[in-house]
């Protein structure tokens, strides 16, 4: 499966996204599917589809996040924001809170990276088992809470979500017909 920034540039800008189907707060916390991260896809391939949600494009302060200014806040695990970013298979939200360890042990999360530099938290909120029935492939769907720092945006807390889609397994490869024994 493609990250988001990936997918949006195949999806067709004549999709319209409804706004009272997106819930950016439920996304950020984990508590969406895979299916309505994807949803958004529309919404970085087309600007114009951005500002008609309420998110104004911001300048790129980190090269690999897409960032808004949202024209109405949003409560995050009990943080107004207005500011929200997107990297790879997440989305997150720019809280106003210069230290993410008190947030990271609120929300009982792993720690990754503890330094006086960095901190990168985290924990798999779900794990899902999904088979493709023409196929046969099996997919993983997970989704994983993360609350961290980043150099480019000084004394503010990064929380989000991940939402991937990842094979199972590696696939066995098809043995050759001439190492098939008779």
């Amino acid at each position: 499966m493609l990250p988001l920034p990936l997918l949006a540039q195949t999806v067709a800008a004549e999709e319209k996204l409804d706004a009272s189907r997106i819930d950016l707060a439920a996304l950020i916390e984990c508590r969406q599917a895979l299916a309505d991260f994807h949803y958004l896809a529309p919404a970085l391939a087309d600007p114009l589809q951005a500002v008609a949600l309420g998110w104004r494009p911001l300048p790129q302060a980190n090269l690999f996040m897409t960032e808004f200014r949202l024209n109405s806040p949003i409560t995050v695990f009990g943080d107004s924001t207005d500011h929200i970013a997107f990297t790879g298979d997440s989305i997150i939200a720019i809280l106003d809170l210069p230290d993410p360890r008190p947030l990271a042990k609120r929300l009982e999360l792993e720690t990754a990276i503890d330094t006086p530099a960095k901190a990168m938290f985290g924990k798999e909120v779900s794990s899902i088992e999904d088979r493709d029935e023409a196929t046969g492939t099996v997919y993983i769907k997970s989704t994983v809470l993360n609350v961290s720092n980043v150099a480019s945006h000084p004394g503010k807390t990064l929380v989000g979500c991940s939402y991937s889609l990842d094979l199972a397994e590696d696939p066995e490869p098809i043995p050759a017909a001439d190492a098939i024994a008779p």
